[in-house]
């Protein structure tokens, strides 16, 4: 008999930005809806891809019969929070057909020469497609904010050019699920230790990683700003405690499944005559 647990509550209400949502009231330890342990967590998530697999397949075949809708997946964080373990182990487990990935690092010259969104509108999904913002639009109101990249003014008006973008973009049949996965300093501080304990880790280490780091309360700050600005009905912030990378996976991935499963989907009806077709088949 299983000994698997499952969500004693749902998680998407306990995980999502409402008004009065304080960020450092959030414990990054903390399991909201999941009351079993790190084996338990790992069971139901083994469990849910299967079924995400088969909702996003349904979300691409309804594509081939000119649904329009799309899935986008905005991953933010913090350094070490686990952006790319959510990648691997959730979207990993579905086609990766049905998938575009799109990670966004520090602006090309190509891209500075257009306004901040441009780069973002040629990476988003196409219709079918499970989309993958490994940061996104929202690093031009966090870091760029904290390190003064772009006029105060300027940034201003970002959040509120963000809000219609997204709010555009749902319009057109886009359900976006907005994440910020959140971690503790202290939990930093031992993810960044382990990198340049393993050399097998190095590679992932950067030293910027601490030059942020001691941003620390400047970037909670901002982010705080980010929820205020940016979270809305129709494209709301989820904050996800990270300090339990299981957890972390297991919740983004039930946020991928709500999605996915109040979207109805259905398989398409074929176009042709299916008995025709069969007894073709048979005869041939």
């Amino acid at each position: 008999m299983s000994r698997r647990k499952a969500w004693n509550a749902d998680p998407e209400p306990l995980l999502r930005v409402e008004p009065g949502f304080r960020l450092d009231q959030v414990d990054p330890d903390a399991t909201p809806g999941f009351p079993g342990r790190k084996i338990d967590g790992l069971e139901a998530l083994a469990a849910g891809a299967s079924r995400l697999a088969a909702l996003q397949e349904r979300l691409y075949a309804a594509s081939t019969a000119g649904d329009q809708r799309r899935v986008l997946l905005v991953l933010q964080a913090m350094d070490t929070a686990g952006k790319g373990g959510i990648v691997s182990h959730v979207v990993g487990a579905v086609d990766p057909n049905g998938v575009h990935y799109a990670g966004f690092k520090a602006p090309t010259a190509e891209e500075r020469e257009h306004d901040f969104l441009w780069r973002i509108e040629r990476q988003l999904p196409s219709a079918g497609q499970l989309g993958v913002f490994d940061r996104s639009h929202y690093e031009d109101v966090l870091i760029q904010r904290i390190r003064a990249l772009a006029a105060p003014d300027e940034i201003e008006r970002r959040y509120g050019a963000i809000t219609e973008f997204e709010d555009r973009l749902v319009a057109e049949g886009t359900t976006i699920v907005k994440v910020m996965l959140h971690i503790s300093k202290d939990e930093q501080r031992e993810r960044l230790g382990e990198r340049l304990d393993r050399p097998d880790k190095h590679w992932k280490f950067n030293p910027g990683d601490i030059d942020e780091r001691l941003l620390w309360d400047r970037y909670q700050d901002a982010y705080q700003i980010v929820f205020d600005q940016t979270s809305t009905p129709q494209a709301p912030w989820y904050v996800v405690p990270a300090n339990r990378k299981w957890y972390a996976r297991l919740a983004v991935q039930q946020l991928l499944l709500r999605a996915l499963e109040d979207m109805q989907l259905s398989w398409p009806q074929a176009d042709f005559d299916v008995a025709e077709q069969r007894q073709r088949l048979a005869e041939s």
